[in-house]
């Protein structure tokens, strides 16, 4: 990290004092952290919206069990950005909301808004938003050797194979649910 002179070079302020601000307003948004000694640690990339509403990462407070019960203990494991967890690529990645239930049993459910990154190369078992003959959708992509199929995630529905053409958008990365 460069020092706080620098800092105020590359900023552009001529005050110390304008310098320390803008680092305690730097730290107060999660991109910045001083260690032990005080030397400056950066802590990701500056997105829109820390810069923007001064956001800051979600604190890890450790696992739970989903099985069998078991006692729990609280201990701060560390912060997570969302956005760095689920967005690998942020000028290829989209969002885009689910509505049908042909994709159910991969628990892509009606509501749910899915990420996708139209910078990653597709391959046979990935989730795709795909347009085809016309028709977008999104389905499981099955490639075997020149045969391509879209597979639904559902029983009900059946696969489909291109009549005349198919295109990729994007692979799906994530799916996000909110419960309320």
């Amino acid at each position: 990290m460069p020092s706080f002179s620098e800092i105020g070079q590359l900023a552009n302020l001529a005050s110390k004092n304008a310098v320390f601000k803008l680092v305690g307003r730097l730290e107060r948004l999660g991109v910045l952290m001083r260690d032990e000694k005080g030397r400056l640690i950066p802590l990701g990339p500056m997105s829109d919206e820390k810069m923007a509403y001064g956001k800051k990462p979600v604190k890890v407070l450790g696992t739970v069990e989903a099985g069998f019960p078991s006692p729990a203990e609280e201990e701060l494991s560390g912060n997570l950005s969302l956005d760095e967890l689920l967005i690998q690529n942020r000028e290829a990645t989209f969002l885009l909301k689910v509505s049908g239930d042909s994709m159910s049993g991969a628990g892509i459910l009606p509501g749910d808004m899915v990420i996708v990154d139209r910078g990653l190369a597709p391959k046979s078992g990935d989730i795709v938003i795909a347009q085809v003959d016309g028709d977008w959708t999104m389905k499981y992509l099955r490639k075997r050797g020149s045969d391509v199929q879209l597979i639904p995630a559902n029983p009900a529905y059946k696969p489909i194979r291109p009549k005349s053409e198919l295109k990729i958008a994007g692979v799906v990365t994530a799916v996000v649910r909110k419960y309320r």
